[in-house]
């Protein structure tokens, strides 16, 4: 047989796309011509694949005119994923496997120069893409990956160490030795959850971080230094219910196309902390091919940004679309790649440049900032991004005699019970959380007496307030009731939550 066609895949974002490995060995002058919009990466498998072969003792056609074609042929392909395929596949044509075992596998791996398979970025994409398109094939992987891979259910995942184990697999009839099926990967550690009481003091914002978890609504605390600000993000994890099996399959995806998955943090939500120095494209997402950011690979979970106005005034205004929509899309000239960004965002900012503005009773320091630098430091974060922060929280500096006092308020567990019942009133009413609430769905669900309605109408014309700022007061509130176990939302519902809509 001189033509042997193998199945693998590329990734394309968090896709997967379908990839025929076509090998073909001709006479004529020896050559290895690798086709298909490969780029420097995959092109390199020629000698990474020729050297393998050779070491594991398996025969190399030298004197064959060797063509390799990845269709589809507008597909960019990237990494050394394609190595395995590559190699089973000119050991088909060359007559060394079972070629028609080919047709029920699929294949990805990165080849060592001995033969040995190293994991390849984004396998538990493959494995969902299987899934997605309903193959009955195996997927074969290297034994790190396929351990990845197997977390999503449904999909025949077959583990290989070594170019060897794939080879004697593809053997026709009883010389077949089957490849040990992957177990998904677990937990190595328990999750490290930081508790509330932790924080002395501060029951205004600790009040706050509820009713965020709660809802899922973004949050932004603004305070002195050292008043606690980090500490209180840094809990919020610990708040919120455990992740379900589709959060935890897209949330892990996305950090094993990230090159990032830690088995340690299955079922964990990802609690990300970028320095305000990164850049637009390492929060949205980049490169080429384009790779999630920060935002995406916060998925369900937690995106903590301090020193907000620190950053690049590009990297605070891409937010506002993914804050929106809950999903980004990154265009490149031939292609576009999207992501899905729906995180929860908790910022932290001082209120002036020096930090100290309004903290001269607890702190005794005085503000040195002028009101013209006060204006124009507040000034870097735009109206249309405050208008997406749904809670704009004030944490005033706490008296050292409440410091070195003993912990106070409620243990992060107490909270998260609490946090958990309103959640799952909102899932049985709505099927979702409160700030993923449609506005069309408002009337149905964030329903006012009159007195709260009147309430509402006269806050949102004396303050300012948009439309959108409006819906999020109303989402607020029913936030609020939630955790109050009330049916509908009242007037003091309202009225709390209007005090969190922070006006700069």
């Amino acid at each position: 047989m001189t033509l042997a066609v193998v199945r693998s895949r590329a990734i394309d974002g968090l896709d997967a796309p379908a990839v025929q490995v076509e090998v073909h060995l001709a006479n004529g002058l020896p050559s290895f011509t690798l086709v298909g919009l490969a780029d420097t990466e995959v092109k390199e498998a020629r000698e990474r694949v020729r050297a393998a072969l050779a070491h594991s003792g398996l025969g190399f056609p030298n004197n064959k005119r060797i063509t390799v074609n990845l269709a589809p042929a507008d597909l960019p392909k990237e990494s050394g994923r394609f190595d395995l395929p590559i190699a089973v596949g000119i050991l088909a044509a060359a007559g060394q496997l079972d070629a028609a075992l080919l047709d029920r596998h699929e294949f990805a791996g990165e080849l060592s120069l001995a033969g040995e398979l190293r994991p390849v970025r984004g396998a538990l994409a493959l494995a969902l893409a299987v899934r997605h398109d309903g193959s009955a094939r195996t997927l074969v992987l290297p034994e790190a990956s396929a351990m990845e891979a197997a977390l999503a259910d449904g999909v025949d995942v077959r583990s290989a160490r070594h170019l060897l184990d794939v080879v004697a697999a593809l053997q026709p009839g009883d010389a077949a030795r089957p490849l040990p099926v992957a177990r998904p990967v677990a937990a190595l550690v328990a999750a490290l959850q930081l508790d509330l009481r932790d924080v002395r003091g501060q029951a205004g914002a600790k009040r706050a971080l509820e009713i965020a978890a709660a809802g899922n609504h973004s949050l932004l605390f603004v305070g002195p230094p050292g008043t606690g600000k980090s500490m209180l993000a840094q809990r919020l994890p610990g708040l919120l219910p455990p992740m379900s099996d589709n959060e935890a399959l897209a949330s892990a995806a996305i950090a094993s196309l990230a090159s990032a998955f830690d088995p340690a943090r299955w079922k964990v939500r990802p609690f990300r902390a970028p320095h305000h120095s990164a850049t637009a494209a390492a929060l949205v997402g980049g490169g080429s091919p384009p790779r999630p950011g920060e935002i995406s690979r916060a998925y369900a979970g937690v995106l903590f940004l301090d020193e907000l106005p620190e950053l690049p005034r590009a990297a605070l205004e891409a937010l506002r679309e993914p804050l929106e929509t809950g999903r980004v899309t990154i265009s490149r000239a031939a292609r576009q790649a999207s992501f899905p960004a729906r995180f929860q965002l908790v910022a932290a900012m001082n209120p002036c440049p020096c930090g100290y503005l309004g903290a001269f009773a607890a702190t005794g320091r005085n503000c040195r900032c002028t009101p013209d630098h006060v204006a124009r430091y507040q000034g870097k974060l735009s109206g249309p991004l405050l208008d997406r922060i749904d809670m704009q929280v004030d944490v005033p500096a706490v008296a050292p005699s409440e410091l070195m006092g003993e912990p106070d308020g409620e243990a992060s567990s107490v909270v998260a019970a609490r946090v958990g019942a309103a959640r799952r009133v909102q899932q049985d009413r709505q099927g979702g959380t409160n700030a993923e609430l449609p506005v069309a769905d408002l009337e149905q669900h964030c329903v006012l007496d009159a007195t709260g309605r009147d309430l509402l109408q006269r806050a949102a014309v004396r303050l300012g307030w948009s439309g959108r700022g409006l819906h999020r007061v109303q989402k607020l509130a029913r936030t609020i009731a939630d955790l109050a176990g009330s049916e509908r939302i009242r007037s003091m519902h309202i009225a709390e939550a209007m005090q969190w809509r922070r006006g700069f």
